[in-house]
Protein backbone atom coordinates (compact mmCIF):
# COMPACT_ATOMS: atom_id res chain seq x y z
CA UNK A 1 0.00 0.00 0.00
CA UNK A 2 1.57 3.39 -0.93
CA UNK A 3 1.86 6.01 1.70
CA UNK A 4 -0.44 8.74 0.23
CA UNK A 5 -3.10 5.47 0.36
CA UNK A 6 -2.01 4.97 4.12
CA UNK A 7 -2.75 8.43 4.75
CA UNK A 8 -6.03 8.54 3.29
CA UNK A 9 -7.14 5.66 5.46
CA UNK A 10 -5.87 7.00 8.22
CA UNK A 11 -7.68 10.62 7.62
CA UNK A 12 -10.97 8.14 7.22
CA UNK A 13 -10.56 6.78 10.68
CA UNK A 14 -9.36 9.69 12.19
CA UNK A 15 -12.85 11.40 11.07
CA UNK A 16 -15.02 8.29 11.97
CA UNK A 17 -13.67 8.42 15.14
CA UNK A 18 -14.21 11.99 15.94
CA UNK A 19 -17.94 11.18 14.58
CA UNK A 20 -18.22 8.65 16.76
CA UNK A 21 -16.99 10.84 19.89
CA UNK A 22 -19.41 13.80 18.96
CA UNK A 23 -22.27 10.70 18.73
CA UNK A 24 -21.55 9.42 21.99
CA UNK A 25 -21.07 12.70 24.03
CA UNK A 26 -24.65 13.75 22.18
CA UNK A 27 -26.28 10.68 23.66
CA UNK A 28 -24.75 11.11 26.89
CA UNK A 29 -25.81 14.60 27.33
CA UNK A 30 -29.53 13.75 25.91
CA UNK A 31 -29.37 11.04 28.26
CA UNK A 32 -28.51 13.04 31.38
CA UNK A 33 -31.27 15.52 30.30
CA UNK A 34 -34.03 12.55 29.52
CA UNK A 35 -32.95 11.65 33.75
CA UNK A 36 -33.70 14.92 34.98
CA UNK A 37 -37.61 13.69 33.73
CA UNK A 38 -37.01 10.21 34.10
CA UNK A 39 -40.56 10.04 35.92
CA UNK A 40 -41.96 11.49 33.49
CA UNK A 41 -40.73 9.07 31.12
CA UNK A 42 -42.11 6.69 33.11
CA UNK A 43 -45.32 7.96 33.24
CA UNK A 44 -45.41 8.16 29.43
CA UNK A 45 -44.46 4.91 28.89
CA UNK A 46 -47.23 3.38 31.35
CA UNK A 47 -49.74 5.68 29.99
CA UNK A 48 -50.70 3.00 27.06
CA UNK A 49 -51.47 0.48 29.62
CA UNK A 50 -52.95 2.07 32.24
CA UNK A 51 -53.75 -0.45 35.54
CA UNK A 52 -50.69 -3.36 34.95
CA UNK A 53 -48.64 -3.46 38.30
CA UNK A 54 -44.92 -2.96 37.72
CA UNK A 55 -42.91 -4.91 40.21
CA UNK A 56 -39.11 -5.42 40.81
CA UNK A 57 -37.34 -7.99 42.56
CA UNK A 58 -33.80 -7.32 42.36
CA UNK A 59 -32.25 -4.28 44.81
CA UNK A 60 -30.37 -3.32 41.73
CA UNK A 61 -33.17 -3.65 39.16
CA UNK A 62 -34.93 0.19 39.45
CA UNK A 63 -31.81 1.98 38.96
CA UNK A 64 -30.60 0.06 36.34
CA UNK A 65 -34.49 -0.04 34.57
CA UNK A 66 -33.87 3.90 34.90
CA UNK A 67 -30.69 3.82 33.34
CA UNK A 68 -31.99 1.70 30.47
CA UNK A 69 -34.67 4.19 29.92
CA UNK A 70 -32.70 7.27 30.27
CA UNK A 71 -30.04 6.01 27.51
CA UNK A 72 -32.90 5.00 25.45
CA UNK A 73 -34.45 8.34 25.61
CA UNK A 74 -31.54 9.93 25.25
CA UNK A 75 -30.97 8.21 21.50
CA UNK A 76 -34.66 9.28 20.33
CA UNK A 77 -33.73 12.84 21.26
CA UNK A 78 -29.83 12.76 19.81
CA UNK A 79 -31.58 10.97 16.21
CA UNK A 80 -31.48 13.85 14.34
CA UNK A 81 -27.95 14.75 15.72
CA UNK A 82 -26.83 11.18 14.46
CA UNK A 83 -27.77 10.93 11.63
CA UNK A 84 -25.96 14.23 10.71
CA UNK A 85 -23.20 13.09 11.96
CA UNK A 86 -22.83 10.01 9.90
CA UNK A 87 -24.32 12.07 6.69
CA UNK A 88 -21.33 14.22 7.26
CA UNK A 89 -18.90 11.45 7.31
CA UNK A 90 -20.10 10.28 3.99
CA UNK A 91 -20.26 13.97 2.13
CA UNK A 92 -16.92 13.85 0.86
CA UNK A 93 -18.11 11.28 -1.45
CA UNK A 94 -20.89 13.02 -2.87
CA UNK A 95 -21.50 15.16 -5.23
CA UNK A 96 -22.51 19.50 -4.16
CA UNK A 97 -26.16 18.32 -5.47
CA UNK A 98 -25.98 14.68 -3.87
CA UNK A 99 -24.89 17.09 -0.66
CA UNK A 100 -28.67 19.17 -1.50
CA UNK A 101 -30.34 16.30 -1.48
CA UNK A 102 -28.82 15.32 1.84
CA UNK A 103 -30.00 18.26 3.46
CA UNK A 104 -33.67 18.11 1.85
CA UNK A 105 -34.06 14.91 3.77
CA UNK A 106 -32.70 15.44 7.15
CA UNK A 107 -35.58 16.97 8.49
CA UNK A 108 -37.84 13.96 7.05
CA UNK A 109 -35.76 11.47 8.78
CA UNK A 110 -36.20 12.56 12.32
CA UNK A 111 -39.92 13.64 11.43
CA UNK A 112 -40.45 9.90 10.12
CA UNK A 113 -38.47 8.11 13.00
CA UNK A 114 -40.81 10.64 15.12
CA UNK A 115 -43.60 9.33 13.13
CA UNK A 116 -42.80 5.55 13.88
CA UNK A 117 -42.47 5.99 17.35
CA UNK A 118 -45.66 7.86 17.79
CA UNK A 119 -47.53 4.67 15.91
CA UNK A 120 -45.96 2.50 17.62
CA UNK A 121 -46.74 4.18 21.26
CA UNK A 122 -50.64 4.60 20.37
CA UNK A 123 -51.61 1.54 18.05
CA UNK A 124 -49.27 -0.77 18.94
CA UNK A 125 -48.23 -1.14 22.67
CA UNK A 126 -51.89 -0.94 23.77
CA UNK A 127 -53.32 -4.04 21.97
CA UNK A 128 -49.37 -5.69 22.29
CA UNK A 129 -49.04 -5.45 25.75
CA UNK A 130 -52.88 -6.26 26.45
CA UNK A 131 -52.32 -10.13 24.66
CA UNK A 132 -49.28 -10.40 26.61
CA UNK A 133 -50.93 -9.63 30.08
CA UNK A 134 -54.16 -11.27 29.62
CA UNK A 135 -53.02 -14.67 27.80
CA UNK A 136 -52.51 -17.08 30.43
CA UNK A 137 -54.46 -15.03 33.23
CA UNK A 138 -56.61 -17.51 34.05
CA UNK A 139 -53.82 -19.59 35.18
CA UNK A 140 -51.68 -17.40 36.87
CA UNK A 141 -52.02 -13.65 37.95
CA UNK A 142 -49.63 -11.60 36.32
CA UNK A 143 -46.67 -9.61 37.89
CA UNK A 144 -44.94 -7.38 35.59
CA UNK A 145 -41.44 -7.07 36.11
CA UNK A 146 -40.33 -3.24 35.59
CA UNK A 147 -37.06 -4.04 33.75
CA UNK A 148 -39.13 -6.55 31.25
CA UNK A 149 -41.96 -4.39 30.41
CA UNK A 150 -39.57 -0.94 29.57
CA UNK A 151 -37.56 -3.91 27.60
CA UNK A 152 -40.54 -4.42 25.01
CA UNK A 153 -41.76 -1.21 24.73
CA UNK A 154 -38.50 -0.28 24.43
CA UNK A 155 -37.86 -2.76 21.09
CA UNK A 156 -40.42 -2.31 19.92
CA UNK A 157 -40.63 1.63 20.00
CA UNK A 158 -36.87 1.78 18.28
CA UNK A 159 -37.84 -0.54 15.65
CA UNK A 160 -41.04 0.93 14.45
CA UNK A 161 -39.07 3.94 14.01
CA UNK A 162 -36.71 2.41 11.84
CA UNK A 163 -38.71 1.25 9.50
CA UNK A 164 -40.63 3.89 9.35
CA UNK A 165 -37.66 5.70 7.70
CA UNK A 166 -37.74 3.04 4.78
CA UNK A 167 -39.92 5.84 2.21
CA UNK A 168 -37.21 9.19 2.69
CA UNK A 169 -34.06 6.28 2.08
CA UNK A 170 -35.56 5.13 -0.85
CA UNK A 171 -36.58 8.31 -1.89
CA UNK A 172 -33.22 9.07 -1.77
CA UNK A 173 -31.24 6.34 -3.63
CA UNK A 174 -33.53 6.83 -5.94
CA UNK A 175 -32.75 10.45 -6.80
CA UNK A 176 -28.93 9.48 -7.15
CA UNK A 177 -29.85 6.53 -9.05
CA UNK A 178 -29.05 3.81 -6.78
CA UNK A 179 -32.57 1.96 -6.59
CA UNK A 180 -34.67 1.72 -9.32
CA UNK A 181 -38.57 1.96 -8.43
CA UNK A 182 -39.12 -0.80 -11.14
CA UNK A 183 -37.20 -3.07 -9.15
CA UNK A 184 -39.40 -2.26 -5.94
CA UNK A 185 -42.55 -3.17 -7.93
CA UNK A 186 -41.32 -6.34 -9.31
CA UNK A 187 -39.73 -7.75 -5.67
CA UNK A 188 -43.70 -6.48 -4.07
CA UNK A 189 -44.59 -10.04 -3.19
CA UNK A 190 -41.44 -10.74 -1.49
CA UNK A 191 -41.72 -7.50 0.39
CA UNK A 192 -45.03 -8.38 2.12
CA UNK A 193 -43.93 -11.72 2.76
CA UNK A 194 -40.48 -9.79 4.47
CA UNK A 195 -43.15 -7.47 5.95
CA UNK A 196 -44.78 -10.25 8.08
CA UNK A 197 -41.59 -11.85 8.84
CA UNK A 198 -40.51 -8.62 10.16
CA UNK A 199 -44.01 -7.67 12.29
CA UNK A 200 -43.33 -11.23 13.60
CA UNK A 201 -39.84 -10.38 14.67
CA UNK A 202 -40.55 -6.52 16.01
CA UNK A 203 -44.08 -7.93 17.70
CA UNK A 204 -43.70 -10.01 21.00
CA UNK A 205 -46.60 -11.65 20.69
CA UNK A 206 -47.99 -14.35 18.54
CA UNK A 207 -51.01 -13.17 17.99
CA UNK A 208 -52.13 -12.87 14.36
CA UNK A 209 -53.77 -9.32 15.00
CA UNK A 210 -50.73 -7.77 16.91
CA UNK A 211 -48.65 -8.78 13.70
CA UNK A 212 -51.03 -7.49 10.96
CA UNK A 213 -50.86 -3.99 12.88
CA UNK A 214 -47.14 -4.21 12.38
CA UNK A 215 -47.30 -5.54 8.74
CA UNK A 216 -49.97 -3.30 7.12
CA UNK A 217 -48.14 0.19 7.59
CA UNK A 218 -44.80 -2.04 6.37
CA UNK A 219 -46.86 -2.70 3.28
CA UNK A 220 -48.27 0.51 2.98
CA UNK A 221 -44.84 2.01 3.70
CA UNK A 222 -43.29 0.32 0.91
CA UNK A 223 -45.79 0.85 -1.57
CA UNK A 224 -45.48 4.55 -0.71
CA UNK A 225 -41.82 4.08 -1.49
CA UNK A 226 -42.18 3.13 -4.95
CA UNK A 227 -44.53 5.92 -5.39
CA UNK A 228 -41.73 8.64 -4.06
CA UNK A 229 -39.23 6.57 -5.80
CA UNK A 230 -41.00 7.22 -9.12
CA UNK A 231 -41.54 10.97 -8.47
CA UNK A 232 -37.61 11.80 -8.14
CA UNK A 233 -36.10 9.04 -10.11
CA UNK A 234 -32.74 10.01 -11.86
CA UNK A 235 -33.88 10.41 -15.39
CA UNK A 236 -31.32 10.47 -18.30
CA UNK A 237 -29.32 13.54 -18.72
CA UNK A 238 -31.13 15.08 -21.82
CA UNK A 239 -34.34 14.67 -19.97
CA UNK A 240 -33.09 16.16 -16.90
CA UNK A 241 -31.73 18.90 -18.94
CA UNK A 242 -35.34 19.34 -20.60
Amino acid sequence: MSEDRKQSVLDHLQELRRRLIRSIIAIAVASVIAFVFYDWIFYILKLPTQGINLVYIEMTEMIGTIMKVCLFAGIILAMPYLVYQGIMFVSPALTSREKKYVYIILPWIALMFMGGVVFGYFVLIPPATRFLISFGADIASPEIRVGNYVAVVARLLLAIGIVFEMPVITTFLARLGVLKPQWLSKHRRLAIIFAFILAAIITPTFDPINQSLVAIPLIVLYEMSIWLAKLVQKRPPAEEAA
